[in-house]
């Protein structure tokens, strides 16, 4: 039991301190992430946006010859107008020269409104230029910061993250799975020490046997309080020499 006690608290140990090097980046990851989902959100947008503008132009070109098609037809009309022997050849010809009319207004009105559509597409596109611009500035800016914070620490992390694997290799499953369990619900604190009769972890005063018990390191004991993992300063002491 002891080499069980003594496991999980180097692994804690070894956690506290890879804890450390990431609070080193402070807010810079956060940040990172922050400013690539804008920039990401503001380019979908952006295309989405160049999208409905080549589909407004497509249907302005599909109306423009739909409407050469009208106009010579008109003009196929027009002409037949003076070949024709009757009021009712006469009637009908007029009734298609009125339809096709019809249809010419329907979509040079179209045209207006799709053209009118493009334009404000291409405004609001080009209003969030300067925008997307100062965010990547402001995102290159804090990915070098944080190259640069990572790199410093790099080679310490790594021997760290190294220590880490080993030790999470010689821990018990169960042992593994409440020391992330606990760590996950306490900020990262899952294993503490007694200090002073009481748990370093809450402050709460541990009963005088319960402190006997744990001396023993006979079984794992949790905070009555907390329900972090209670090793005895024996075992701190072991590990930190």
């Amino acid at each position: 039991m002891l080499d069980r006690l003594k496991t999980l608290y180097e692994l804690q140990n070894i956690d506290d301190q890879l804890d450390e090097l990431e609070e080193l980046r402070g807010d810079l990851p956060l940040s990172v992430e922050e400013l690539q989902s804008k920039i990401k959100s503001i380019k979908d947008d952006i295309s989405a946006k160049e999208i409905l503008k080549k589909e407004s132009l497509n249907k302005r070109e599909e109306n423009e010859m739909e409407s050469e098609k009208l106009k010579e037809n008109q003009k196929k009309f027009k002409a037949q107008l003076y070949q024709v022997r009757n009021n009712k050849e006469y009637d009908a010809l007029t009734k298609e020269i009125d339809h096709s009319e019809e249809l010419l207004k329907k979509i040079d009105a179209e045209n207006d409104l799709l053209a009118d559509e493009s334009k404000k597409l291409s405004e609001e596109i080009e209003e969030v230029g300067p925008q997307l611009d100062e965010l990547k500035d402001e995102l290159k800016l804090k990915e070098a910061d944080l190259k640069e914070i990572i790199k410093a620490n790099e080679k310490e992390e790594l021997k760290l993250r190294a220590k880490r694997t080993e030790i999470e290799s010689q821990t018990k499953k169960p042992d593994y799975d409440a020391y992330m369990r606990i760590r996950k619900a306490k900020k990262g604190k899952a294993v503490v020490t007694i200090r002073r009769s009481a748990c370093s972890g809450c402050h709460n005063i541990v009963p005088p046997q319960r402190q006997l018990e744990i001396r023993r390191n006979a079984k794992l004991f949790f905070c009555e309080y907390c329900g972090r993992i209670l090793v005895s300063s024996e075992v701190a002491d072991i590990i930190e020499v």
